[in-house]
């Protein structure tokens, strides 16, 4: 016995596709030959209306559906910069490692959570199917940390059993003290 989540929900997450962001040109014939930067290890941001607005090149797999336990510390908090609100959100999803394994999401050589920092979560869900909160993106939320939990339970046969996985916003306004 492995032990079990609390409180069950389900996570929708879309897992970024490293490979697939890329391998995309994300400015046809622009200087650009893929989506991916390879200094700052992120997705590049492109203007494709040429209207000063960013957009980061992304392409994620099909989105996935993985039980759950949510803790949540803030939501939405109101976060006023320069150029208006960057609400913060400050969100911890538990997963059961039995649950990964069944869904495939952790690598069978590495023994590594396929869940990891640049994933998105699209939404939550009760145990029934029932949309119970969707994310608003932008700013959305993504995972920041995934940190392997619950280590040395469960004798004769000590094991893992729980992913800790933080997910914060990506910022959408200017940094505090920049203004333009």
């Amino acid at each position: 016995m492995r032990g079990h989540l609390l409180f069950r929900f389900v996570a929708e997450l879309c897992r970024v596709d490293r490979p697939g962001t890329g391998s995309a040109d994300p400015d046809g014939v622009g200087p650009l030959t893929g989506g991916f930067d390879p200094d700052f290890k992120e997705s590049v941001v492109i203007d494709p209306a040429d209207d000063s607005i960013g957009e980061r090149v992304r392409a994620e797999f099909p989105p996935v559906r993985v039980p759950c336990q949510v803790e949540t510390n803030a939501w939405e908090e109101l976060a006023m910069q320069g150029a208006g609100d960057a609400p913060r959100s400050d969100l911890v999803l538990v997963f059961h490692f039995r649950d990964l394994e069944r869904l495939d999401l952790v690598d069978p050589t590495t023994g590594a959570a396929r869940i990891g920092p640049g994933d998105r979560l699209q939404a939550l869900f009760d145990v029934a199917g029932e949309l119970v909160q969707a994310v608003r993106t932008p700013p959305g939320l993504y995972v920041t940390e995934a940190r392997p939990a619950g280590f040395g339970l469960f004798m004769p046969r000590p094991r893992r059993n729980l992913l800790l996985v933080s997910f914060a916003p990506r910022g959408t306004a200017a940094p505090r003290g920049v203004f333009p």
